[in-house]
């Protein structure tokens, strides 16, 4: 992403980019721009975004819509008006911090990088608080009037924060962050025909379809019952895969297919390995480290009472292994759909290859169902949407996380195990897990909305 930031009365511009390419600009009460290129997946983008916007805020700077960068691992040309409604992200956000859609002309023909506002994520430390921003970046935003941030990847900590910029981080990714009318239109389609009949919308519908949410049921309105589903993000794409460097039964065939799938993707990973292989695929698994099979999530789902006639939408890319790794999980739930099930080609066909747009309508149908389940509590796209259903779920939207590591020795004691204490086991780790708590000390409060900044009730 790149984003540009500018000061209001001395013209300064500020410009960051992150792995998803996004360019915004940010202009302070004296007139500075800040410019912003991301780089990354959409729930990155969410929280690239509003961090960016916070930080605008902290330097009292205008904010330039952000620009997304090409990635050869997303290969996705996405812009944020292709997936979220600038207008209204300006209009929401108006009174914290100033947003405009391009850089002034006359700032448009500095060389960034030859007057030092350039700014990579190689320059900026993990995780830095507002003392880095108003000790290093403002100064350079001062003097030249233009910042931009080349790459903004988790550049901003949660602690310590001013609650007012908590509280503005919030709005942003739980309120102005609205999809545009596209992907709120196959949306409500898509989640239509997952329940196959109209259904009570709820505040997560309103805020994630617009005007596009399902009627309101009355009385005899519909002819049947609306069913109701699980959604699993079930993270066990290639890329998860290998980058675990977990061995998951496939034998000599799979090491070699991994291994030169990390050479080409992962050559830092694999450097690493050969330096200092610390930990065995063994090890791994142990330390909750492994992410959970098609097998291994269909007996959690099953251990925690999820029937044989559950319906599940199935959210995520191609699963490593296809059909041969999925056929224990079809198996015991054959009640399975995915988004290429619902629509139609022609319906599909103006998302084709943006990954970014096909995963907000694999968000939606998450966000929205009856229950969340995911097999990895790292996973980003999870995260984001559990976020999104304890701040819009009213309290009524259950989310099932597994603690891997607890699971990993449950299922390595489970030859010994009666199925009835593998389930009572099961049902205890998730449980456990799945409390809401207030948000921690340094934790993401995109993942964790419940703190006095940002939920009214915590």
């Amino acid at each position: 992403m790149r984003l540009l930031l500018m000061m209001h009365s001395l013209s300064l511009s500020l410009s960051l980019s992150l792995s998803l390419s996004l360019s915004p600009l940010v202009t302070p009460q004296t007139y500075c721009p800040h410019n912003i290129h991301f780089t990354t997946s959409l729930e990155n983008t969410f929280w690239q975004i509003c961090n960016a916007v916070a930080v605008a805020a902290m330097l009292n700077a205008s904010l330039v819509l952000p620009k997304f960068l090409y990635s050869s691992v997303w290969k996705d040309a996405s812009q944020f008006g292709d997936i979220f409604q600038e207008d209204y992200f300006i209009h929401c956000l108006k009174h914290d911090v100033r947003i405009i859609k391009d850089l002034p002309s006359y700032l448009q023909s500095l060389d960034l990088e030859a007057i030092g506002s350039q700014i990579t994520d190689m320059d900026i430390r993990k995780e830095s608080t507002p003392i880095y921003f108003t000790n290093v970046i403002l100064p350079l935003l001062l003097r030249n009037g233009v910042v931009h941030f080349l790459g903004f990847g988790n550049r901003l900590a949660f602690d310590p924060m001013p609650a007012n910029l908590q509280k503005l981080r919030c709005k942003c990714n739980f309120h102005a962050l609205k999809f545009v009318p596209k992907i709120q239109k196959i949306g409500s389609l898509l989640v239509k025909r997952i329940r196959k009949y109209d259904y009570r919308v709820s505040e997560l519908d309103e805020q994630l379809l617009g005007k596009y949410m399902p009627s309101p049921l009355f009385g005899d309105s519909v002819s049947g019952r609306s069913l109701k589903y699980l959604a699993l993000h079930m993270r066990f794409e290639m890329d998860m895969v290998a980058y675990s460097v977990c061995e998951f039964g496939g034998g000599e065939r799979e090491r070699r297919e991994l291994q030169a799938y990390r050479e080409i993707h992962f050559p830092t990973l694999v450097m690493r390995m050969r330096e200092n292989r610390s930990f065995s695929p063994a090890e791994l698994r142990k330390l909750g480290r492994c992410p959970l099979t098609p097998e291994e999530a269909a007996l959690m789902l099953s251990a925690l009472g999820f029937k044989h006639r559950t319906y599940i939408y199935l959210a995520g890319s191609h699963i490593y292994g296809g059909q041969s790794r999925m056929l224990p999980f079809t198996k015991l739930y054959p009640n399975l759909i995915t988004k290429e099930d619902l629509l139609t080609p022609s319906e599909l066909a103006p998302f084709r290859n943006f990954s970014s747009q096909l995963a907000a309508l694999d968000f939606i149908a998450c966000a929205t169902a009856d229950v969340f389940a995911m097999t990895d509590s790292g996973s980003q796209l999870s995260s984001l949407v559990t976020g999104f259903r304890i701040y819009h779920g009213s309290g009524r939207a259950p989310t099932v996380r597994p603690n891997k590591k607890r699971f990993a020795k449950i299922l390595a004691e489970n030859g010994s195990l009666q199925w009835s204490e593998f389930q009572d086991r099961t049902k205890k780790m998730v449980g456990e897990n799945q409390r809401v708590i207030a948000r921690r000390r340094g934790r993401s409060i995109y993942r964790q909305p419940r703190s006095p900044e940002c939920m009214c009730r915590v």
